[in-house]
């Protein structure tokens, strides 16, 4: 058995081994760095999980144009990490491909890079795994990178708490609490916590924007009126359907499914020829897989490169955006109850898809010539993603498994309409679904369904049982990522800053039961906001 003693680890260590911490925390996310700092930062003992090779998660694989929302709600060690990017940033050799002063510095509401608060929002994806890997080394917090949960045997429980958890590499991980920082909430489904997949009905929570969205077309991610066909003989229904079209019935307006918003890369590109790596076709390539695409090209649409975000050396961070764009819709619904190699499986396909993308765009002749010649100009970063062909390590999943918890969150809390009494931290962005499906309208056209955007009018308090599975289920866990909240609610909370937020809180849980010799569950909410507030955080 191995006791826990300070000092970093990372990936080198031996297998088959019992390692022993306060505080195992599963998961290499923004959250799961947030909650290791500070548990360590007490002088508690904890460790990191990193099922992948990389930490950071989506912070850290090309989601650089952060989505903030209200920056001023952003407190604790998630501002810290901004910060310390603000710090990076203010380093001249940082500056490798363009002046800091050429630099458009254009943010979501604020200046990219914020002298007034020595914040900086947008930035490159290894200059966010540097800072993560600062923390976690500065705080002398252990990392055991390529770990994976054993889902099927692996978790150890004891009237109603978790004793230990083992790997496919057969090291046991024994604890005294656990936290589950995964996107897709591996640990607390094997945990049999209660959790939900896919989208409820509306009537479930009494919400407006939940269930099937048929009909409803918000931002510019349809096809609108173009009236395009799906067949590939337009018109002919006999002729068969193009791909990526489902033929199923969408549901009605309201209607709960077991379907989730698309997932894709977020890629960092840039024209910067000396930094440029050009466009390859991808194995298993099919330019087949595209001729929706053409046609809504044919009908003037013209919006390729709305989401070529700007940040910093000459880069952008690319998002979905359009009727037909990076986002695979309707590829990833078994992602979140797949095996490991099932996952990997949607992953690659995933990834063979936005490839190819990008590569018909550059190369098809029917593609507009002013749309390729743009495109012919990018390419992916030659100094991203080094161990990867410079490709994301991450895929973007928006949304997985979410928990039913103690509390759920719901879009009454989001847009104010319900109280919360116990905020453990504030959201703030848009309720924000991707599409969920692409179907057959009955007048025979084609058109995205799911993609949802409602802005809260305030900022809103995140409630201390959204991360906190019902007491009779687990009385040990905290789970600040894959949080309990309905799907449109989800929509607000996924954002990259609060999760960070959410696993600063999940760490002070940690501490403060720790601390008290009580269970998470039995922990007053007063001394749980004192220390809130002394770390930083915005209740």
């Amino acid at each position: 058995m191995i006791l826990f003693s300070f000092g970093f680890q990372d990936s080198k260590y031996a297998k088959g081994e019992t390692i022993v911490a306060d505080v195992i925390i599963y998961g290499g996310t923004s959250a799961a760095v947030t909650a290791a700092v500070e548990i360590s930062r007490t002088g508690k003992s904890v460790l990191i999980l990193c099922p992948e090779k990389h930490l950071g998660g989506m912070t850290s694989s090309g989601l650089g144009w952060t989505d903030t929302g209200n920056k001023k709600v952003i407190g604790g060690l998630a501002r810290e990490f901004y910060q310390r990017v603000y710090k990076e940033y203010s380093k001249s050799e940082t500056w490798k491909w363009e002046k800091k002063e050429d630099y458009g510095n254009k943010g979501q509401g604020t200046p990219a890079l914020d002298g007034a608060n020595r914040t900086m929002w947008i930035f490159e994806p290894h200059i966010a795994e540097k800072v993560f890997e600062d923390l976690v080394r500065e705080n002398n917090v252990k990392v055991y990178k390529d770990e994976w949960l054993d889902r099927e045997k692996g978790v150890e429980k004891k009237n109603g708490k978790i004793i230990s958890i083992s790997t496919l590499s057969g090291n046991i991980y024994k604890g005294k609490i656990f936290i589950d920082a995964t996107y897709e909430g591996d640990l607390m489904a094997a945990s049999d916590v209660s959790y939900h997949v896919g989208r409820e009905a509306s009537n479930t929570y009494n919400e407006k924007w939940n269930g099937v969205q048929v009909g409803v077309l918000h931002h510019g991610h349809h096809f609108g009126d173009r009236n395009i066909s799906p067949y590939i003989t337009p018109g002919d229904t006999a002729s068969g359907v193009l791909p990526r079209i489902s033929m199923e019935d969408p549901g009605s307006k309201g209607d709960s499914d077991n379907k989730i918003q698309a997932y894709c890369f977020r890629t960092c590109l840039t024209k910067n020829d000396k930094n440029r790596v050009p466009f390859s076709k991808p194995a298993g390539y099919d330019p087949g897989q595209y001729e929706l695409l053409i046609r809504v090209y044919d009908t003037g649409w013209d919006e390729t490169f709305s989401k070529f975000d700007a940040i910093p050396n000459l880069k952008t961070d690319v998002n979905n955006h359009g009727p037909f764009s990076f986002d695979n819709i309707g590829m990833n619904y078994e992602y979140p109850e797949a095996s490991y190699g099932r996952r990997k499986e949607i992953v690659r396909e995933h990834e063979t898809y936005q490839k190819g993308l990008l590569y018909f765009i550059a190369t098809d002749p029917r593609i507009p010539a002013k749309t390729q010649k743009e495109m012919n100009k990018w390419g992916l970063s030659k100094d991203e993603f080094l161990d990867n062909g410079h490709w994301p390590h991450q895929i973007y999943v928006r949304e997985a498994r979410r928990m039913i918890g103690t509390f759920v969150m719901t879009q009454n809390e989001i847009l104010g309409k319900e109280k919360i009494e116990q905020s453990i931290g504030m959201g703030s962005y848009t309720m924000d679904s991707h599409n969920v499906q692409r179907y057959i309208t009955p007048e025979g056209f084609v058109q995205n369904e799911g993609d949802i955007g409602v802005h809260p009018k305030h900022p809103y308090k995140i409630e201390l049982g959204a991360i906190l599975p019902k007491k009779e289920e687990c009385t040990n866990l905290l789970v600040p990522v894959a949080v309990s909240s309905s799907h449109i609610a989800f929509g607000s909370i996924r954002m990259e800053p609060v999760f960070m937020i959410l696993g600063q809180s999940a760490g002070v849980l940690a501490v403060l039961a720790l601390e008290n010799n009580r269970g998470i569950h039995d922990l007053s909410y007063k001394i749980i906001k004192a220390r809130l507030i002394e770390k930083g955080q915005i209740l």
